[in-house]
């Protein structure tokens, strides 16, 4: 006798936050069905953890969350996993049940994305989750380029993102978020530089 696996489906996104398979995988939810997230490059795993820990002794760790908080978006998929969050302080609360933002709730302060390498994933970085992000209403997006090694900082005006700056080398990254912030390009892609 043969067993065939059928895939769930999801009328809405609350069907999907009932959902548990048993495991620890990441899933975004794209027209109902779930798309198994694979893992991230070590390089990139490397840059969001020197941007967590540089925000979490800033802000402390409490408010800066790694590649595991989902993001309800609008459109499809219906879900991100940013590689680091900035959340409000109320969110801590929020969050302690399930690491998912809901869009329902405020908005997170950052969200920063390290763009995976190939032509697919830079598009959707810096199209697809650009567009998504400014639609909820995230005030401050961060693109994080190794390969170009630059970190473009958007900021949402109105309705729109524009352009805060595109930083690189030993140029200050400005946030408008986090003024008192002291760092450089050039930091953030230190580990990707000894290679």
């Amino acid at each position: 006798m043969t067993t065939i696996q059928v895939k769930p489906r999801f009328q809405s996104f609350e069907e999907y936050l009932s959902y548990d398979d048993g495991t620890d995988k990441l899933y975004e939810l794209f027209n109902g069905e779930l798309i198994e997230m694979p893992p991230e490059s070590g390089q990139n795993v490397q840059i969001a953890n020197r941007l967590f820990l540089i925000f979490a002794l800033l802000i402390g760790p409490d408010r800066v969350r790694g590649h595991g908080l989902e993001l309800e978006v609008r459109g499809e998929p219906r879900n991100r996993y940013p590689d680091l969050t900035i959340i409000r302080e109320e969110h801590i609360q929020q969050l302690a049940r399930r690491n998912t933002l809901r869009l329902t709730l405020t908005r997170p302060l950052i969200v920063m994305e390290v763009v995976s390498p190939g032509e697919l994933q830079r598009e959707r970085d810096y199209i697809a989750k650009r567009s998504q992000y400014q639609d909820c209403g995230i005030p401050e997006y961060w693109i994080v380029d190794p390969d170009a090694q630059t970190v473009m900082v958007l900021e949402l005006s109105g309705k729109t993102y524009t352009e805060v700056g595109s930083f690189s080398g030993q140029e200050q990254v400005r946030s408008l978020q986090f003024k008192e912030l002291n760092l450089t390009a050039a930091k953030i892609f230190e580990s990707v530089n000894q290679e």
